[in-house]
């Protein structure tokens, strides 16, 4: 299900039997649901996505992270990592992401920041791409935290900005205003690719990425509506 990279495997919780069962409809719901939705992409953005010359930490804003498993079953041939807790909150999330096709690194049940930087740093020298939301997992929103960049950086790897802009969804009333996308609506996925050694220059900071980011998902800048954006 989840792979564990680090000295703490024998503390890892993880579920399987009839726990595993009771959350696969969710799961399946979910893919089908996803598989559902067309994208519109630009020539440019597609090759950002399917870049193959190095590993990629791609970034995107947490209440945008519905789509992305449907994201790397159309456009990626590595598997994507995701990092979550060794817990048993951690546990159910894990096998829900394995559902969904997303890889997790299992780390202590609660993260400090040299311990998630070390455990992608490892999956990303391995070949692997990873996912980190930069305002996750609790917020503020569209506050830009600079450990996805600190990650690609010390793997020597490329970096991803990921947009995504709904003709139809429903935002949650979640800390995120999280996106849900109206079953075979249209999603504007708009990316943009930082190579190595874009990143390894000092110019390139958490905020010039996170001013990138917003460009690219127009409703995260600030004073714009808390609403689903129209894809033209």
């Amino acid at each position: 299900m989840s792979t564990e990279t680090n000295n703490t495997e024998s503390q890892v919780v993880t579920i399987s039997g009839w726990k595993r069962i009771l959350i696969w409809p969710l799961g399946m719901l979910v893919r089908l649901w996803c598989a559902s939705i067309r994208f519109d992409c630009d020539e440019a953005s597609e090759r950002a996505l399917r870049s193959e010359e190095h590993p990629i930490a791609f970034i995107l804003w947490h209440n945008r992270l519905f789509m992305i498993g449907e994201v790397f079953r159309r456009y990626r041939r590595r598997d994507l990592y995701a990092l979550v807790s060794a817990s048993k909150d951690g546990a159910w999330l894990a096998a829900f992401f394995d559902i969904i096709g997303i890889k997790c690194v299992r780390g202590s049940s609660s993260f400090n920041a040299r311990e998630s930087v070390s455990l992608l740093v490892g999956v990303m020298k391995q070949g692997h791409d990873i996912g980190i939301t930069p305002d996750g997992p609790r917020g503020p929103i569209y506050q830009f935290k600079g450990g996805g960049m600190i990650v690609a950086r010390r793997a020597r790897a490329a970096l991803v900005l990921l947009g995504m802009q709904f003709r139809h969804a429903k935002q949650l009333r979640s800390w995120d205003r999280f996106y849900l996308p109206r079953p075979f609506s249209r999603i504007r996925l708009r990316c943009q690719l930082v190579p190595p050694a874009e990143l390894q220059d000092r110019a390139t900071t958490p905020d010039s990425l996170a001013r990138r980011l917003d460009e690219l998902n127009p409703d995260a800048k600030p004073g714009a509506p808390e609403t689903a954006q129209a894809a033209t």
